[in-house]
């Protein structure tokens, strides 16, 4: 069964909206300017090869740039008790597999999309101390290491250490009340300065409460304080409360901390299931609508930037499927855009 950070973390960035406010604070400032963030989708676990489901953090996104090239974004988001030397081989390994896996679905694509992996991290033992380069685990001659070092496989993941992150630079990030939130619970949720920040967010917790889904959002939160924490935290968290909704509300959500912990770990299993099912939909809308224009560059048929964009963010099934059927024996495209479908 999935641990709290685990739940906590996919609900709040397996959510395309919340997932681009991690990516853009990470990514290379090329990178945040040449994606189209509206393009950004969570891929469904039928998407990744199962023997890369370790742990049930693992959250894989597709985006496109503003030029219409795929983009491939691989966020794996850890929570160990300690920091893992290997990751870099780990990281290296499932980028393999995804292209491997890729290539099999592609085989007549002459390139490869490119991936990003990201590492999360969050713990209560300090800074990620592994290394994040793969060259820099092999065994080499120290006095001729750099010459060595050349001869290694060259990959680096990317790494968003909240644990040495400071608050104001947690402050300063951009991105939806819950994941603005959910970075300061995750960077002081296993110190000893939780119970004494908790009082100094009473802000954001009641800016999360005032969403569309903030009843939903604060819930989630408010449980993963009280599984991770102490009578203290309990405490800190219900004064804070008491703020933001009130004595008796507060009451409401914190007087069964054992039988309902806020929220039913079924309730966030349920959410997160629902998001991958979205997923699983978007995922065949969007090789179908590449089906298509696979099928229009293979009859020589020349496709614009806007028809392109037409064709793969049309999420009608229905729609998708007829003009697969025209493109099969298309000339022009605009014979597969009008006219019935032979």
């Amino acid at each position: 069964m999935s641990g709290p950070h685990d739940l906590f973390v996919r609900y709040t960035f397996g959510n395309p909206e919340r997932a681009a406010a991690e990516l853009r604070a990470v990514l290379p400032a090329h990178v945040v300017s040449e994606v189209d963030w509206a393009s950004l989708r969570v891929e469904s676990g039928s998407v990744v090869d199962p023997e890369l489901r370790e742990t049930e953090s693992d959250l894989l996104f597709t985006a496109r740039l503003r030029t219409g090239h795929p983009l491939l974004l691989y966020v794996l988001l850890e929570h160990q008790s300690s920091v893992d030397r290997w990751m870099a081989l780990r990281m290296l390994r499932y980028v393999v597999r995804l292209l491997e896996r890729w290539r099999q679905q592609h085989p007549d694509s002459p390139g490869l999309p490119l991936i990003v992996p990201l590492v999360m991290y969050h713990a209560s033992e300090g800074a990620w101390t592994a290394p994040r380069r793969v060259e820099e685990l092999f065994e080499l001659p120290e006095e001729t290491r750099e010459q060595w070092q050349a001869l290694a496989p060259r990959f680096e993941y990317l790494l968003d250490d909240l644990t040495a992150e400071r608050e104001e630079a947690l402050r300063a990030r951009p991105g939806p009340p819950l994941v603005r939130l959910a970075w300061r619970v995750l960077r002081y949720g296993r110190s000893g300065e939780l119970v004494l920040k908790l009082p100094e967010w009473a802000a954001l917790f009641a800016q999360v409460q005032a969403g569309a889904e903030g009843a939903e959002h604060l819930s989630v939160v408010i449980r993963y304080l009280l599984l991770i924490g102490d009578e203290a935290t309990r405490e800190a968290t219900g004064r804070v409360l008491k703020s933001v909704l009130g004595q008796q509300r507060t009451e409401e959500l914190m007087r069964a901390d054992e039988v309902m912990r806020v929220l039913e770990e079924q309730l966030i299993e349920k959410v997160l299931q629902e998001g991958l099912a979205r997923g699983r939909k978007e995922g065949i809308l969007r090789e179908r609508a590449e089906s298509i224009l696979r099928v229009l560059t293979a009859r020589g048929v020349q496709v614009d930037n806007a028809s392109r964009q037409r064709i793969l963010t049309c999420a009608d099934a229905a729609t998708l499927d007829r003009w697969f059927d025209k493109a099969l024996n298309a000339t022009t495209l605009s014979s597969v855009f009008d006219g019935p479908a032979r």
